[in-house]
């Protein structure tokens, strides 16, 4: 028999071990669930009291595995979290959008937003935002939205940036990494209590259809905040639409199909005439009678091959070449295993 001492350098040996052991599975829980953002940090910068200021933590499920996500919680009232979708299949996105609460923090603040997953397995994911609330510049209204634009109309909306203090305040450039952007920045007004400025952005005509979202970035000469940035957001809306713009048809045994619809929209009666794609997997019957909304149903046929197929959808219609945006579809192509008989013949 082991004497006490032994079984006591026994049981601590067993406790080292398992706890050798927990770790890389503790680790590997995080991981896996990390993974599925592409970036867990932002930094805001310096922004305008009462801008509106947000980003988004976009995550992917890149496993076999449904995934979904139970909540997300964060450690500073300066930051709201939003979960846009909590339940993924393969290869489905959803975003956790961090808004910054400028109206009412005002300094330096810092947020960990705790996004926790409970499926394929438990798990938690941190992500972290900051930024510095000026107290003494504001935008009127908080950003710059264009709403829907017809596409080929172009939009223009008008900005009220205003800085308080005794100290004149200038606006040096104003700057964008989109080239459908053109701003205009009225002369300042200074008086001894503020500076004041009207931005206006144009959207210049031959933009191209659909979600616009970026920032003027507004450099200053105030050495404590050179840039402070600005958010524009808007869509161009095309005289047809369809949705969804990538069909996923999921998983499909080989030799089997799967039928799902797509909608297309335009602002008079058109008749579909015939859907193409490079190698027949899919089809689609056109539609004789005209309609503003024709509910087209695409049926993907699998082949032999095992894998990821993905392909360009275009739709044909009496409006002209071009005319409706392509689909993108997906499906993959999985067998099935084969079970094993229960009992083997003699």
């Amino acid at each position: 028999m082991l004497s006490s001492l032994s079984a006591s350098r026994l049981f601590v040996s067993v406790i080292v071990a398992a706890a050798t052991v927990s770790l890389p599975l503790v680790s590997f829980a995080q991981e896996w669930a990390t993974k599925l953002f592409s970036v867990t940090s932002h930094n805001f910068g310096t922004v305008a009291r009462g801008s509106k200021t947000e980003f988004r933590f976009t995550f992917r499920n890149i496993y076999k595995e449904d995934l979904h996500v139970v909540s997300v919680r964060t450690s500073c009232g300066c930051t709201s979290p939003v979960i846009t979708k909590r339940d993924l299949k393969t290869h489905e996105t959803g975003d956790v959008v961090a808004t910054f609460n400028t109206r009412t923090f005002l300094g330096q603040h810092g947020a960990t937003l705790t996004v926790t997953i409970d499926k394929p397995y438990y798990a938690e994911v941190q992500l972290r935002v900051a930024g510095n609330i000026r107290g003494d510049v504001t935008f009127d209204p908080p950003f710059m939205d264009l709403g829907n634009v017809d596409l080929g109309k172009g939009s223009e909306r008008t900005v009220r940036v205003t800085h308080v203090g005794s100290t004149p305040w200038e606006i040096k450039d104003v700057r964008s990494a989109n080239a459908n952007f053109e701003v205009q920045l009225s002369k300042p007004t200074h008086t001894a209590s503020q500076s004041a400025y009207d931005l206006t952005l144009k959207l210049k005509a031959d933009a191209p259809a659909g979600y616009v979202k970026g920032q003027l970035i507004l450099v200053t000469n105030d050495p404590r905040a050179g840039q402070i940035p600005m958010d524009v957001e808007g869509r161009i809306v095309a005289d047809v639409t369809v949705s969804p713009q990538l069909l996923a048809l999921g998983i499909v045994q080989p030799g089997r199909s799967v039928t799902k619809n797509i909608v297309v929209r335009a602002n008079r009666p058109f008749r579909v005439t015939g859907v193409t794609c490079s190698d027949g997997c899919f089809t689609c019957p056109g539609k004789e009678t005209a309609a503003t909304v024709q509910i087209l149903p695409v049926t993907f046929q699998a082949g032999d091959t095992i894998g990821k197929i993905e392909r360009q959808l275009k739709v044909l219609t009496d409006l002209g070449e071009g005319a409706v945006p392509s689909v993108t579809v997906q499906a993959i192509v999985e067998a099935v295993p084969v079970q094993q008989a229960a009992a083997s013949g003699p």
